[in-house]
């Protein structure tokens, strides 16, 4: 039976959303201070985050919309599957280069198997093998190397100096960025794009319904979500000066 696996890129955003309201209901004062630190570049932020806002309800939802309402429940698994196994070989590179040699071994065997008895990953096979996260950014900030500002990238929303050059070096060993055939390849990542903003759709309603400044939400969730998976899901403990008499 085919298993529906999340993408890298949808996981992290559906997480970012979810994760919005917990994160603006705690001490938002401290908070705000840590990221202003994070945030220098805002006043460009907002303007980016409006125009990504703007097109996102202009033309990136009406999209993922039609393609929930109209494309098959089998052809949504497929899809999804696909590009979540060419993600893996991102994640496998990335593995290797943090010396998780156990974790390469169980990513690039659900490459191997989805590839090929899955059929080009259209398949899921592999359910019992767990799928990572991890990406150039990661890795970076595995080896030390500081987030640096928030930076929201038009089109391609939030992102940080570390996670947007992590992007860029990803692109080099990822199939679609390695895809000579411009046609082909511009048009993976257009199909990727709306697989996943669609899996997006039912968890956004929660900030729809939030009274809550959504770019601050957004940005607090991100750099936070960010940190966590660098450090594995155990970041070590965030100090603030307001608490520290606590």
């Amino acid at each position: 039976m085919m298993k529906l696996e999340p993408l890298s890129l949808a996981t992290t955003r559906s997480a970012l959303l979810l994760s919005c309201l917990l994160f603006s209901a705690c001490s938002t004062t401290h908070l705000s201070r840590y990221t202003q630190e994070k945030d220098p570049f805002e006043s460009y932020n907002r303007m980016a985050y409006s125009f990504n806002d703007a097109l996102d309800k202009a033309i990136l939802k009406p999209v993922a919309q039609g393609y929930v309402k109209y494309m098959p429940q089998l052809g949504k698994m497929a899809t999804q599957n696909f590009f979540s196994n060419l993600d893996d070989v991102t994640v496998t590179c990335n593995d290797l280069l943090q010396l998780k040699f156990k974790q390469a071994a169980s990513d690039g065997s659900r490459v191997l198997f989805n590839t090929t008895f899955g059929i080009f990953g259209l398949i899921e096979v592999t359910t019992r093998l767990p799928k990572h996260n991890e990406d150039f950014g990661q890795t970076l900030g595995y080896w030390g190397a500081p987030s640096g500002p928030y930076v929201v990238i038009p089109v391609l929303g939030p992102s940080s100096v570390r996670d947007g050059a992590g992007r860029y070096a990803d692109s080099f060993v990822s199939v679609i960025g390695t895809t000579q055939h411009i046609p082909t390849r511009n048009s993976a990542y257009v199909v990727e794009g709306i697989v996943a903003r669609a899996s997006l759709l039912d968890n956004e309603k929660i900030l729809e319904n939030a009274t809550i400044d959504r770019y601050s939400s957004l940005r607090d969730a991100y750099l936070m979500r960010r940190r966590s998976l660098v450090y594995d899901g155990d970041p070590p403990r965030q100090k603030y000066e307001d608490f520290d008499d606590e």
